[in-house]
């Protein structure tokens, strides 16, 4: 973060072109499958998705992409309550997915998750938080698995979950399995929490808070990521990250103007609050096209204009 810096730009899953393709299976699908059928099933759909997984690190490493999100789908029902066939293919392939892993490490490439939307930790439904911990515990697995360290740098990222209920969020992080709480992130939505309602839950448990603008413009009915309060939360939330270099951000335009959830396909309009962040994930529906875009913006080649100092709390 010093003058001169260039953000490290973050692939999200898939390509928009075939190289980055995952299978999946559908529950019911699979549910209609025998005992073995199902061991069958999962062994070649793991196995495929593994080598993809291989070939995600390949093609980040050829275009000089050192960011990388991990599908949350790349092994279904492997949190499967009452089956433990998942857990048992997967252990079975325990070698090739770690080879996975040391593909994404050899070529320096950071790797996170961003689970699913239905996985609420404060929800006020103990069925559902407890197939949430279920769910985030599997997803964990996988990073242990491939080799990941248990770290932010390696982050498990939700959003808030349940409005109304932060107190309940903070009070559950601690208790989360170690594979999942320190490596746990949170993010703030459009909805139902914004980045000052995450704020405190963040500084109370040692969880990073990762920024994301568009979302905060929708939030709060702002005019444009230029808003003041977009480098204040970028300041704010680095001020979460241990170390600060590790912060992540996220980026992406609404289609017909700021306030316009939907993803845009490419970046037109980069906020300058973010010329000096480390590590942004480029929400946006272009993906690598996108991401080459990027690269020569103008903000992304000159100097940094800020420096990595925080903003005091009011």
């Amino acid at each position: 973060m010093t003058a001169g810096h260039t953000p490290n730009l973050g692939l999200v899953c898939l390509t928009v072109g075939p190289e980055v393709r995952f299978r999946t299976v559908t529950l019911s699908r699979y549910r209609a499958l025998s005992p073995a059928e199902r061991e069958a099933k999962l062994l070649d759909l793991y196995s495929s998705n593994i080598k993809t997984l291989r070939g995600a690190a390949e093609f980040c490493a050829a275009r000089g992409i050192r960011l990388y999100r991990l599908s949350s789908s790349l092994f279904p029902m492997l949190d499967l309550l009452g089956d433990d066939t998942g857990a048992a293919v997967l252990d079975h392939l325990a070698p090739l997915l770690l080879e996975a892993g040391h593909a994404f490490a050899d070529a320096g490439i950071r790797v996170l998750m961003h689970p699913e939307q239905f996985i609420v930790l404060n929800s006020d439904r103990p069925e559902v938080r407890e197939a949430s911990v279920r769910a985030m515990s599997a997803h964990a697995r996988v990073m242990d698995g491939l080799g990941l360290e248990r770290s932010t740098w390696n982050l498990l990222l939700l959003h808030g979950g349940k409005g109304g209920r932060g107190a309940e969020l903070q009070a559950i992080i601690p208790d989360l399995p170690d594979a999942v709480r320190l490596r746990l992130g949170l993010e703030n939505d459009e909805r139902a929490y914004s980045p000052a309602e995450l704020l405190p839950i963040c500084e109370a448990t040692g969880t990073p808070l990762v920024f994301d603008a568009h979302h905060h413009v929708v939030h709060d009915k702002l005019d444009s990521q230029e808003d003041p309060s977009v480098r204040e939360w970028v300041l704010r939330s680095r001020a979460t990250w241990q170390p600060p270099e590790w912060q992540i951000v996220h980026l992406s335009n609404g289609i017909d103007g700021p306030q316009d959830r939907r993803h845009a396909h490419l970046i037109a309009d980069f906020p300058s609050a973010y010329a000096d962040v480390p590590w942004i994930e480029v929400e946006a529906k272009g993906k690598e096209e996108a991401i080459a875009a990027l690269r020569l913006h103008p903000l992304l080649n000159a100097p940094a204009q800020y420096t990595p100092d925080t903003v005091p709390l009011e």
